[in-house]
């Protein structure tokens, strides 16, 4: 019983860390004008990949393992960088053109790149049975809900600081890209 209950209390822990990625990255989002179904959409679509991500790494943990971890923290921080230097940019030039928005393959993309780390947990993790499930649903509820805070604490940000919140948001988003690749 008490095995369980620190097994149940681990996971609940690693969910809320893997969660704070898309905490970190969706304040940057969030600093863009996005509506408020916009924002349970991305909610939504970013827990749905926290739960498919560590699945896709839980069944190929055994045959790639380390190789592929390496590779994915590398891709997220990359994507993260991108898309902070281009929401950077747009603050200085083209204000009406958004490469990456949230929205179809921005969306994909944004939710792809927060949902690496849970990837590589999947590959090292090794869980089994009844507490594979309850992670996967754990990492998934604790994504969307603090993606969700997120996007609205960004949102709010962003009536505060006024044309400058997606240059901050940008920074944010190239920092936290920095943190991931360093």
């Amino acid at each position: 019983m008490v095995a369980s209950i620190i097994e149940v209390i681990s996971i609940i822990c690693m969910a809320f860390a893997v969660g704070m990625d898309a905490f970190s990255v969706g304040l940057g989002i969030g600093m863009q004008e996005i509506r408020l179904k916009r924002i349970f959409l991305i909610g939504l679509v970013v827990g749905i990949f926290h739960m498919i991500m560590p699945f896709i790494g839980l069944l190929l943990g055994s045959i790639l393992s380390n190789k592929i971890e390496g590779i994915a923290i590398l891709a997220a921080g990359l994507l993260l960088c991108a898309i902070g230097f281009q929401m950077m940019f747009q603050t200085f030039w083209q204000k009406d053109t958004q490469i990456l928005a949230p929205v179809g393959f921005g969306l994909i993309m944004f939710a792809f790149s927060v949902s690496l780390d849970s990837f590589s947990i999947g590959l090292s993790l090794g869980l089994s049975g009844v507490a594979t499930v309850f992670a996967i649903i754990m990492f998934g509820l604790f994504s969307t809900v603090l993606t969700w805070c997120a996007l609205l604490i960004g949102r709010r940000t962003h009536h505060l600081l006024g044309t400058y919140s997606e240059l901050v948001g940008g920074a944010i988003l190239f920092a936290f890209g920095l943190h991931v690749l360093f």
